[in-house]
């Protein structure tokens, strides 16, 4: 299974991106074993400036476009489930049980996914109530993945 982080906008240098970087190289160590054969960051912008009419919808025909067909797709979103570390490592064990070629996840851009990608989306998921930087969102999710990965691996990262 392949693992495809899509992303509105670019990660900039920073501590965010050193954090983010270390958190995928991570998993992809660990996630091997697994049956995860690769984990990538997509990049998705709109060039045509922000807070424009239409934004929502222009981000999420990018994001869209850049899913491959066949993927699952899990959307973060404000109304989605949240779910505890160890039933994410259950869904993502669950995943390649069922011999799933391609796991999407999405993070929209400020003002959420657009009606469209919702409605692709096969699950949505919550990281809590609060409101995260998305570029902070990003370096939280791989961590998250990256932890699921240690409690089906056993590795002693996650200590339960």
């Amino acid at each position: 299974m392949r693992i495809t982080l899509l992303a509105v906008g670019k990660m900039k240098a920073g501590p965010e991106k050193d954090l983010f970087d270390d958190y995928l190289t991570r998993l992809k160590a660990i996630a091997r074993p697994l049956g995860v054969t690769d984990v990538r960051l997509v990049e998705v912008e709109d060039r045509k400036g922000r807070d424009r009419p239409g934004q929502q919808d222009r981000e999420g025909e990018k994001l869209l476009s850049a899913l491959p067909d066949t993927a699952q797709l899990m959307a973060l979103d404000e109304h989605g489930k949240a779910m505890p570390s160890m039933a994410l490592a259950d869904m993502l064990q669950s995943l390649l049980d069922q011999g799933i070629s391609e796991w999407a996840l999405a993070i929209g851009g400020a003002d959420g996914h657009s009606p469209a990608l919702l409605k692709r989306a096969d699950r949505k998921l919550a990281l809590g109530p609060q409101t995260w930087p998305h570029m902070l969102v990003r370096v939280m999710l791989a961590e998250q993945l990256y932890r699921a990965a240690s409690i089906l691996t056993g590795h002693p990262y996650h200590r339960a």
